[in-house]
C-alpha cells in the first residue's frame, strides 16, 4: 500500500520555516558549486551594490554575530573578493567592498543562484507581490519585536 502524501500544515509560522528551508537548500546547491557558502553569498549579496557597507550594517544583513562575520570577511578578504576601507565621512568606521575579482565571482554565482531558482507560473507579478507580502510581514515583526523589548 502507498503512503499517502505528507498532511500540508497552513501554519503560517510553519510555512515561512518551511520555504526558508527549502529556499536555503535549493541556494546551497547552486553556491557549493562555486566554493560559496549561504553566508559568504548574503554578504557578496550585499556588497554588489558597489556602495560599501559597515561591518555592522553587513552581520545584520547576513544575520550573523559581528565575530562570526569578522571571520568571514577576513577569508573572503583572503580569497581577494572583499576588501575593507575607512569610511571618508566617519573614520571611525571601516566600509566592506566587492574587488573587481569578487565582482566577477559575485556575477558568475548570482548567474547560477537565478538558473536554479524554480521559475513562478505567475512570472514577475507573483514575484513583486511575494516581495512586498514578505516586506509588510518583516516590518511589522520588527515592530512587534521593538514594542516587546521595551
Amino acid at each position: 500500500m502507498p503512503t499517502p502524501p505528507a498532511r500540508r500544515s497552513k501554519d503560517l509560522a510553519h510555512l515561512l520555516t518551511r520555504a526558508e528551508r527549502l529556499a536555503a537548500r535549493l541556494l546551497r546547491g547552486a553556491l557549493e558549486e562555486h566554493g560559496c557558502t549561504l553566508d559568504a553569498w548574503r554578504v557578496l549579496s550585499l556588497l554588489s551594490d558597489g556602495e560599501g557597507h559597515p561591518m555592522t550594517a553587513v552581520a545584520e544583513e547576513a544575520f550573523l554575530p559581528p565575530a562570526t562575520l569578522t571571520k568571514l570577511v577576513d577569508h573572503l578578504v583572503d580569497q581577494n573578493l572583499v576588501h575593507r576601507r575607512v569610511d571618508p565621512l566617519d573614520r571611525r568606521r571601516i566600509l566592506a567592498h566587492l574587488t573587481p575579482r569578487g565582482e566577477t565571482y559575485w556575477r558568475r554565482v548570482d548567474r547560477e543562484v537565478r538558473t536554479r531558482w524554480p521559475a513562478r507560473s505567475g512570472g514577475e507579478g507573483d514575484e513583486e507581490l511575494l516581495r512586498g507580502l514578505l516586506l509588510r510581514l518583516v516590518d511589522e515583526l520588527d515592530g512587534a519585536a521593538a514594542e516587546s523589548s521595551v
